[in-house]
């Protein structure tokens, strides 16, 4: 109660069934086009393919990143965008998961809410026996009590509660155990194999409410192995770890997960805990939905960066030239170029041409980014012609080149980096 009251399970049974079966079906949808990629995630300078094959849903233009890796959603069918899908399993798939992010979104307003209200009822019942009143005096209390609570239900702003849970995304997973060779060995509480080590989540609103919906294919003799008498966690059956981040003295919590359940970390639980998943027997698929940190992951946010850098290019009919040579309108459009080109392009050429298997959505905008890119460049050649010229003021030459050729040194260091990738 104290130490995990964040956690919120959820049985299969409290889900629609009517959601299960579409839910479950994309899944296999997916699996069977092939839709589920290993990444090369980036860690110590080092990179590794994650264990777990996973694909991104979410919102048109969204992208998440984790672990030095920027994955770009296949989108879900949204009002007021034109989005072809590859197959009609795909777009089904992909608007099944959206209804389980509506679902899961209002599942997770109303657990905020009862934990307000429950959270409220413990701190005054609290201060009613501290203060050791008479009973009348505790009665008059307890009524005032009742009246406050109905304006705590209500006292946190709607708007903040709907942003931490409004999820834009979905990070959908799938994992085989059998199939891997080794899975590591959970290391501080004997929890056995590991599908997903110890972590927090990565890239989100703050004190935002992360929702899982768990699918394992349990098969009979899995089912059979529930039945037994075990003492410690049962190793055929997937559960969720949970831990005080940094603390290894209070018990770690291992949550069996069933087909069809659905856990939330709700608030700051994601920032204070750790969690990792435990792997069963049974290939186990998981549907994560998020409220990821668009303030700079959205298509929309990176086509405003790019707008802005051109806003110093002067175009002619036939010459193009820069409007200012300040050094810092120069340093802000050479950052926008790193970033268009190591965040945005080169991350997605390297490992988005898989995203093709769902969607083409992303190739217009790609190809809308390597034309601002290719004036960009431009851009950067404009500057090193005009710090040659002689008749530029000294001072605010050395200035520009300063601030100019540390930019251009990180560029070159990340191009040696991405090609050797």
């Amino acid at each position: 109660k104290s130490k995990y009251s964040k956690l919120i399970f959820r049985k299969s049974d409290t889900v629609p069934e009517e959601l299960h079966q579409m839910v479950q079906e994309s899944f296999l949808a997916l699996r069977e086009h092939n839709c589920f990629f290993q990444d090369l995630v980036r860690i110590k300078r080092k990179d590794f393919l994650t264990p777990v094959s996973r694909i991104l849903i979410g919102n048109p233009g969204c992208t998440y990143r984790y672990l030095n890796t920027r994955l770009f959603t296949v989108p879900w069918p949204t009002e007021g965008y034109d989005i072809k899908y590859c197959s009609p399993q795909i777009h089904d798939a992909c608007k099944a998961l959206m209804r389980l992010n509506d679902y899961l979104h209002i599942e997770a307003v109303k657990a905020l809410r009862e934990q307000s209200l429950s959270e409220t009822k413990e701190t005054k019942a609290a201060t009613v026996i501290d203060r050791e009143q008479s009973l009348d005096t505790s009665l008059m209390e307890q009524g005032s009590v009742s009246k406050d609570q109905s304006s705590v239900c209500v006292s946190e702003d709607d708007r903040s509660l709907k942003d931490r849970t409004s999820y834009n995304l979905t990070l959908l997973n799938y994992m085989d155990p059998l199939q891997m060779l080794y899975l590591k060995q959970e290391p501080y509480f004997g929890m056995g194999n590991m599908a997903v080590s110890w972590h927090h989540d990565e890239n989100l609103v703050e004190r935002s409410t992360v929702a899982v919906y768990n699918f394992s294919c349990e098969d009979s003799a899995i089912q059979e192995s529930h039945e037994q008498e075990l003492e410690g966690r049962d190793p055929a059956v997937w559960h969720v770890g949970l831990k005080v981040a940094w603390d290894i003295e209070t018990p770690g919590l291992a949550v069996p997960l069933h087909q069809g359940d659905i856990y939330l970390m709700l608030d700051d639980l994601n920032m204070t805990h750790q969690h990792c998943v435990l792997a069963g027997l049974s290939p186990r698929f998981s549907s994560t939905h998020r409220v990821a940190d668009s303030s700079r992951g959205t298509l929309e946010y990176i086509l405003g960066q790019c707008e802005l850098a051109l806003q110093n290019l002067q175009t002619d009919s036939d010459s193009m030239s820069l409007k200012s040579l300040e050094a810092a309108v120069v340093k802000q459009v050479e950052e926008i170029h790193n970033e268009v080109e190591f965040e945005w392009l080169r991350q997605f050429w390297f490992q988005g041409k898989r995203y093709l298997k769902c969607t083409d959505w992303w190739l217009k905008p790609m190809a809308k980014l390597e034309e601002f890119w290719r004036k960009m460049e431009i851009m950067t050649s404009l500057v090193l012609s005009e710090v040659r010229k002689e008749q530029q003021i000294e001072e605010q030459r050395n200035e520009t080149i300063s601030c100019f050729l540390l930019l251009l040194k990180e560029r070159q260091k990340l191009r040696k980096e991405w090609t050797a990738r």
